[in-house]
């Protein structure tokens, strides 16, 4: 009798530990148990097994361990109870709070940017986006070697002719990390480069850019699949999207737009990931429309409505987004089966209740969609030659023909435009007489 045994890896146990002040005015619309979810969430979207999590009152921070001494006990004994391999602490923890709190628990701890890092470095796909990971990951070690390695004060032999004191493991180590940074830096220069290319080379289509932008596990994916009739990677999950994706979408009225899907922001973004959202903020910078997805669902909706805002408005502080940037937003109330439907979600005149799922309010986000595009556009006539059949053509595909008039003289057409694409069209066609 042959006995089959199993290679799968038995599922890393954790607890989650909410350290939790007194709420800022920033914080006011953050309860603790949404935020405690969240933790949970990005814990179990890398396969963890969350079997405690708390929510624990910190009076006053402790710098050796954050938490106090009672609190750091209680932790220990559910560690022991549980069989716990990894403490998730949903906050920031210095290096020495870090390694402290290894040595008191007596199992590995993670941080909130930890274990974000962890995430973004199973989801990367992209070229760019392993870059960037690799990077944060390298300058978040670089601060905490001494807790991640044991041999770090052994020397290794000086240089030059008569030898010396030589330097230590973690001098060479640091040295090491600092030689990777920099040709990290080169080659996500190059990406970039080559990024830039691409984008100028759709400009010159040009279709509009519709970018997707949201707090993470709105519904941003589901909704792209949705428009698009795409199978772009969506899941009930935390950061299930990291790389941006674009396809094109033609609206009912016959326009053609490129719609771009976005990672998920999400509060407390880790200083070593704001790179690592280059890619996306860039196509949200360069969007024509943008669709601020949110899961009108969720208890703590309002709370991440102002975190996104938060991050596109310290774009505006850093130069890559204009001001504007509010009178070109459209706000998409999704996950309205969750309350019954779109008729059941309070809202305001400048937003738009969805279900990606069902499809219930998908019409009026495509009318919202055509509304925005009429309202970018300006009316002109162009009078061609009857023989102007290429520019003609290029009317009908970038513009949106209301009325042609065909006589022997030429061809009249009134017809709605970008300014881009009016733009364009006097440099390609400069014999059309083009008019207001």
């Amino acid at each position: 009798m042959s006995v089959t045994t199993s290679t799968t890896p038995p599922a890393t146990r954790a607890a989650v530990i909410l350290p939790w002040e007194r709420p800022t005015p920033q914080d006011e619309f953050r309860a603790a148990e949404a935020r405690l979810e969240e933790a949970v969430g990005l814990a179990s979207s890398i396969g963890l097994v969350v079997v405690r999590q708390a929510v624990l009152a910190i009076r006053a921070v402790r710098p050796a361990t954050l938490f106090g001494k009672g609190q750091v006990e209680q932790i220990a004994e559910m560690v022991a109870q549980d069989s716990v391999k990894v403490v998730i602490v949903d906050a920031r923890l210095s290096p020495g709070q870090q390694r402290n709190l290894e040595k008191a628990l007596n199992c590995k701890v993670l941080d909130r940017t930890g274990l974000i890092l962890d995430i973004f470095g199973a989801r990367a796909a992209t070229r760019e986006g392993v870059l960037q990971v690799e990077l944060a990951h390298l300058e978040y070690q670089r601060s905490r070697l001494v807790r991640l390695w044991t041999h770090l004060e052994r020397q290794r032999g000086g240089f030059g002719f008569l030898g010396g004191p030589g330097e230590t493991q973690i001098e060479a180590d640091r040295r090491m990390i600092g030689e990777r940074l920099v040709r990290l830096r080169k080659e996500l220069d190059q990406v970039r480069r080559t990024r830039g290319l691409h984008r100028s080379a759709r400009k010159k289509v040009p279709f509009p850019v519709v970018a997707l932008v949201g707090y993470t596990n709105a519904g941003k994916s589901t909704l792209f699949n949705a428009l698009t009739g795409s199978a772009v990677h969506a899941q009930d999950q935390l950061f299930a999207t990291l790389d941006p994706t674009m396809r094109g979408l033609r609206l009912p009225s016959g326009r053609r737009v490129i719609l771009s899907d976005t990672v998920g922001f999400i509060s407390e973004l880790p200083t070593e990931l704001v790179a690592a959202f280059r890619a996306t903020l860039e196509e949200v910078a360069e969007a024509d429309i943008i669709l601020h997805v949110r899961d009108v669902a969720h208890p703590d909706s309002a709370a991440q409505r102002a975190d996104v805002i938060n991050v596109l408005d310290s774009m505006v502080r850093d130069g890559m987004l204009d001001e504007d940037w509010p009178r070109r937003t459209i706000e998409v109330l999704n996950k309205a089966d969750l309350l019954g439907g779109i008729e059941a979600v309070p809202r305001h005149p400048d937003t738009v209740a969805i279900s990606a799922i069902t499809g219930e309010g998908i019409p009026n986000l495509f009318s919202r969609l055509d509304q925005h595009m009429t309202a970018s556009m300006s009316l002109v006539r162009v009078n061609l030659d009857s023989s102007d059949g290429a520019a003609l053509a290029w009317l009908y595909e970038h513009g949106e023909v209301l009325e042609r008039l065909d006589q022997d003289t030429g061809i009249t057409v009134d017809v709605r435009l970008f300014e881009q694409d009016r733009s364009r069209f006097g440099q390609l066609y400069p014999d059309c007489l083009v008019s207001a």
